[in-house]
């Protein structure tokens, strides 16, 4: 096992990055659920810390049934700024000494006036009345998302850390819970940027995204705070621990295939029963345990298949049986489709298919990041009026309500992890950083969302750099090995432990070429007509035309925009079009188009961006915000929206 200590990042911080250091565990009280199981503090090999069980509970959704509890403790909490970082010696887990009231979820920045560019500690506290009811279960606490870094307490023993925003994260607290009592949870957070973190801040020296405040090596703002729900919720001390739906198709039939394990090296029997119809119509299959592991195959006769057109789910469900009765279920929604890369052609349910749509942010006015669940349905109702079929998680994972919506109304999903802002020219001891918690960060997402028909395609960075490649600067070939050395890890894990989905990462103008032949899809953010050839449409086209096809010829694959595009200022017009007025994105946007559909290896259109949205402050960016949205941040449409609705509902490309 090589040196952690050497390479910039300790054993301890690599452990609690990837979701197994903790408080509970060493308090004897069970490991970071979802951990490898593995003794704390003991030597362990990188695969046993990163195996293919991290993650496992904590990323299973909590949900409530006849044999499982779950209470959901959004709402109002205390908080406490701690810019000294005194809180813990001073014992905050104990009471917060001055607290004011914020909701959870939401970001603190734009809610309070002395925490709008604030980053550093702060300190959140509830009380929860935990039932009699729960007595003999186990007792578990979830955090949604706390970007970046999270530290919790229960009752004022400390249940462990957690690194790395936008995925949940559990602690067992069996021990802790006092029963037919109030319970004091307590979490610090904070999303302080730090040059071995996912995404990175600059090392020493180094200087910020065009010298943006707060400083970011991104261009959207880094919202801090507990940004989705935080749960209690119990299990069955026998209980399923994660379950794997694939499906193929064989003609007119689906066949379903679940994999499930069980807690305790579950040897009986179960159940998988998917619901085909209305009433009580039904396909059922034995599950046959041995050491907790358990595999069952079902064929949908004529089944309904999953598309954008049409959004078919079937409920599956799952059960442990004991005595002859479940004591212990999981239900969840599955769409019978396939999605494969085939030459040049991206493949949905064995036909080709052309991915329109946007990246996309969570961001919104005075919530920041925050879950909301209006939002979220007014989204998906304006890519529905758009004629958009899909959208990337730029640049980071998104809520698990914004995947459910996308399985039930249709939507393709580019799923992507935090890596944005990698330069593979930086030292090897972040670049050696950046892998480990990035590998960790992508089990982790894979392990939450492999069951969603909309996730399409697992993306591993956006624009990843090896220098001051933009500048002209070529790049050094150490940089190009570092950054081929994370490839290889990166996409060879996710063909690893998903090999049903392809996988893609966002490169710039300036991405070593060379990094493309790792991924299964070729994905282009670019920006001829904007930041490259501004003003000049004619002439930046053609620069775009002549890049597309030489990349295409030398490799060979499906290629697809995930980024390109224009900032318009709402209202501002111009004749003839000029750069930031609505004309101009339009007709930038739409010349784009016409160029991926006058190419048969373009299979996809997917444009910066949906909505404008919230940046750090700095000289390009107007009252901080990236206007580059077809339609405004509190979501009205601009022209390009307008454009695009007339052209993609008239089944244009």
């Amino acid at each position: 096992m090589e040196n952690r200590e050497s390479d910039g990042i300790s054993r301890r911080d690599f452990l609690v990055s990837v979701g197994v250091a903790g408080g509970a565990a060493a308090a004897g009280t069970g490991p970071l659920l979802g951990a490898s199981p593995t003794t704390p503090g003991a030597p362990q090999d990188e695969t046993a810390v990163v195996g293919e069980q991290a993650g496992l509970l904590g990323a299973l959704r909590p949900q409530q049934n006849s044999h499982r509890n779950l209470m959901d403790l959004s709402g109002f909490w205390q908080f406490q700024l701690d810019p000294k970082g005194e809180g813990e010696q001073a014992n905050w887990k104990d009471g917060l000494p001055s607290p004011r009231v914020i909701p959870v979820p939401a970001s603190w920045n734009d809610l309070f006036d002395d925490a709008a560019d604030y980053l550093g500690d702060a300190w959140y506290a509830h009380e929860a009345w935990v039932p009699n009811t729960w007595k003999g279960d186990r007792i578990l606490l979830r955090v949604y998302s706390a970007n970046y870094a999270a530290k919790v307490w229960m009752n004022g023993t400390l249940l462990g850390e957690h690194l790395g925003g936008h995925l949940p994260f559990a602690f067992e607290v069996s021990s802790h819970a006092r029963l037919g009592a109030p319970n004091r949870i307590v979490i610090r957070v904070e999303n302080l940027q730090k040059p071995d973190r996912v995404p990175p801040s600059r090392p020493p020296g180094g200087s910020s995204f065009r010298g943006s405040y707060p400083e970011t090596t991104y261009d959207f703002f880094p919202y801090a705070g507990i940004h989705r729900q935080v749960a209690l919720y119990t299990l069955p001390q026998t209980h399923i621990e994660d379950i794997t739906v694939t499906t193929e198709i064989e003609g007119q039939d689906g066949i379903v295939k679940v994999a499930a394990q069980a807690s305790r090296g579950w040897n009986g029997p179960g159940r998988a029963v998917v619901t085909t119809g209305p009433g009580d119509a039904t396909v059922s299959a034995d599950l046959k345990f041995a050491d907790g592991q358990a595999h069952a195959e079902l064929r949908l006769p004529s089944a309904r298949f999953w598309s954008p057109d049409h959004p078919n789910l079937y409920p599956v469900k799952v059960e442990l049986i004991e005595s002859g009765k479940p004591v212990d279920s999981y239900r969840l929604e599955i769409g019978v489709r396939t999605f494969a890369v085939s030459g040049e052609q991206l493949l949905l349910n064995g036909k080709p298919i052309q991915l329109r749509g946007f990246g996309k942010h969570e961001d919104f006015p005075l919530h920041g990041k925050g879950l909301d669940r209006v939002q979220l349905v007014r989204d998906y109702e304006l890519l529905k009026w758009v004629g958009a079929n899909s959208y990337r998680t730029s640049h980071y994972p998104y809520s698990e309500e914004a995947m459910e919506l996308a399985d039930r109304t249709g939507i393709l999903i580019i799923d992507e992890i935090p890596a944005v802002g990698l330069n593979f020219s930086e030292s090897e001891q972040y670049v050696h950083a950046w892998t480990r918690v990035a590998s960790g960060q992508l089990r982790s997402l894979v392990a939450r969302d492999k069951n969603h028909p909309s996730v399409i395609m697992w993306s591993v960075a956006n624009e990843p750099g090896a220098g001051r490649t933009l500048s002209g600067q070529k790049p050094a070939q150490s940089a190009v090995a570092a950054g081929d050395r994370y490839f290889n890890q990166l996409v060879g894990l996710a063909h690893k432990i998903d090999p049903t989905r392809p996988v893609t990462f966002a490169s710039m103008i300036g991405t070593p070429v060379e990094w493309l032949s790792h991924i299964d899809v070729v994905a282009l953010n670019r920006y001829y007509g904007w930041y490259y050839v501004g003003a000049r449409l004619d002439v930046a086209i053609k620069a775009l035309e002549k890049e597309l096809d030489a990349l295409h010829s030398s490799y060979p694959k499906p290629m697809i925009f995930t980024e390109f595009g224009a900032e318009a200022l709402p209202g501002s017009h111009n004749t003839p079009a000029e750069m930031w007025t609505e004309e101009y994105q339009a007709d930038m946007i739409s010349r784009y188009l016409d160029v991926a559909a006058a190419r048969s290896y373009m299979a996809g259109t997917l444009m910066w961006c949906f909505a404008d949205f919230k940046t750090s402050q700095n000289i390009m960016r107007t009252n901080s915000m990236n206007n580059k949205g077809v339609f405004t941040r509190d979501r009205q449409p601009k022209q390009a929206a307008r454009m695009l609705h007339k052209r993609w509902k008239g089944k244009g490309v």
